[in-house]
């Protein structure tokens, strides 16, 4: 008997303006998110109305949202000692928790907007900048809780208190925590890279694969 499809809660929506994180360091940026009540329309490029500072490195289609759970902040707050919740991390949607094992090609659904898991979210200075922590990149890389970037493949409106659905994508392609992984050991999986190239994975990151598997020969 096949059982139900998976389902996730959207617990909050979150936005944010460009922003100065600290006085001596003059790039704006909007990776403070604040949680926003009532409907938010959700394009191509994501929510509309959010701030995205770096776009050589961020945003664009193929990371339109990025996805994290309460259940992982959860995890934080006890890493920490301190409270962490919704949009602390930069992410636009924060669900109550993560479906078994999430993988590129995988796609929920929130009423009429549909998305699709392309890529785990790679830390970055920013992201330790906005912890005030210098080793905060290390940290996170460790602790392998990435969430995840999706594409929309159907536009609309996303709220607060949404359920979505989620669809699995083929069991060969990788989960969110095998891609993290790759990006960071070495030495390079060409096999794991091979068979990430070949899911429906972020441009970046495509790109990035495909480099490293060429540099191996």
């Amino acid at each position: 008997m096949i059982g139900s499809p998976p389902t996730v809660q959207l617990r909050s929506l979150n936005v944010g303006a460009f922003e100065r994180l600290t006085a001596e360091r003059p790039l704006k940026s909007g990776i403070r998110k604040h949680s926003v009540q009532g409907p938010v329309l959700c394009d191509a490029e994501g929510l509309v109305g959010d701030a995205i500072g770096n776009r050589t490195h961020h945003g664009g289609p193929d990371q339109a949202l990025y996805l994290y759970s309460a259940s992982d902040y959860a995890w934080w707050t006890t890493e920490l000692g301190r409270e962490c919740g919704p949009g602390l991390f930069g992410e636009n949607l924060t669900l109550d928790a993560w479906w078994p094992a999430p993988r590129v090609g995988d796609r929920v659904q929130f009423g009429e907007v549909l998305l699709e898991l392309t890529a785990p979210r790679i830390p970055c200075n920013t992201l330790a900048t906005r912890m005030g922590d210098p080793q905060f990149v290390r940290r996170f890389a460790r602790a392998v809780r990435p969430g995840a970037y999706v594409r929309v493949l159907r536009t609309g409106v996303l709220e607060a208190g949404m359920t979505g659905t989620v669809t699995r994508g083929s069991a060969e392609w990788p989960s969110i925590d095998a891609l993290f992984r790759l990006w960071h050991e070495t030495p390079r999986d060409k096999a794991g890279l091979m068979a990430a190239i070949g899911a429906p994975i972020e441009s970046r990151m495509r790109a990035r694969f495909l480099g490293w598997v060429a540099d191996r020969g």
